[in-house]
């Protein structure tokens, strides 16, 4: 229940290496005019001012549109840029394998954004067959060159086994480096990790608490599954007080009906009720 899949988490957002450039070019009448003239790098700077509505209302498609004159002449940010348009459905209809196409051409140019979406439309056979380890792949290289989601992503891979032998200390450090970009789901997974495995090398419930705290200031105490991995940061450091008021609160505001989680939930009070710290089935 602990691996929160990060795929839910790929938000339209303008990928690649235009947002550097783009503060130093924001919309105007030169840029205009430079991208009507088949400058590439200012047609993604275009594309990426209407897609975040800046100088300029946001138009998806008007994004679009500059994005793929870019993309077209080879530019990797616009590739990386129009194959999420693609994914989202973003100004153009949504296409799975035209955002694998793109998102490929992109991430062979090396593309971080762009290798761990193509690393995401593997995973989740989006546009292509499936094949985990080619999505361990593109994470790995997208992981290597700091993006968190990739870290995040390659982390959850380690731990359950998808792709890649589970390494649970291979786990901990990518959700390490996501977590200390900041990424709240990296935060509670290594907390959970560094709480429950069967591994006494790999626990840390004092460890597992500060990441736990972390996340939980970032979404808040309505969030059960945050609530519930403090919980065990608490049992594995022995305060089984602290583990049961906690994982009462956890139970008390998880409101969707899945009966297998709740069970879970139930299943981690009972054990903290009988003082003993919840494992991982690893």
């Amino acid at each position: 229940m602990k691996q929160l899949i990060c795929f839910c988490l790929l938000v339209l957002m303008t990928m690649g290496g235009w947002a550097e450039d783009n503060k130093n070019e924001p919309y105007s009448a030169e840029l205009v005019k430079k991208a009507g003239a088949g400058d590439a790098k200012a047609q993604h700077n275009l594309g990426a001012c209407y897609c975040e509505g800046k100088g300029v209302p946001q138009d998806y498609k008007e994004a679009v549109k500059w994005y793929t004159k870019s993309a077209e002449q080879g530019l990797e940010g616009a590739q990386c840029n129009l194959g999420f348009c693609y994914f989202h459905g973003a100004g153009v209809a949504k296409d799975g394998k035209e955002a694998a196409k793109w998102l490929t051409k992109s991430a062979e140019q090396g593309n971080a954004w762009a290798r761990w979406g193509l690393g995401v439309c593997y995973a989740k056979g989006i546009g292509t067959a499936k094949d985990e380890k080619e999505a361990v792949k593109w994470y790995t290289k997208s992981a290597e060159q700091g993006n968190a989601n990739a870290q995040y992503d390659l982390g959850v891979c380690y731990s359950k086994g998808d792709g890649v032998t589970k390494d649970y200390k291979e786990a901990v450090k990518w959700y390490t480096k996501s977590a200390e970009t900041g990424e709240v789901y990296a935060q509670n997974n290594l907390a959970w990790v560094l709480s429950t495995s069967n591994d006494p090398n790999i626990r840390n419930g004092k460890e597992g608490e500060k990441w736990a705290q972390k996340a939980i200031a970032t979404r808040g105490l309505t969030d059960a599954f945050g609530l519930d991995t403090l919980a065990a940061t608490y049992a594995e450091q022995g305060d089984f007080a602290a583990a049961v008021s906690t994982q009462e609160k956890a139970i008390s505001i998880y409101t969707k009906q899945d009966a297998s989680i709740s069970k879970e939930l139930d299943d981690h009070l009972k054990s903290y009720q009988a003082k003993k710290p919840w494992r991982d089935n690893e």
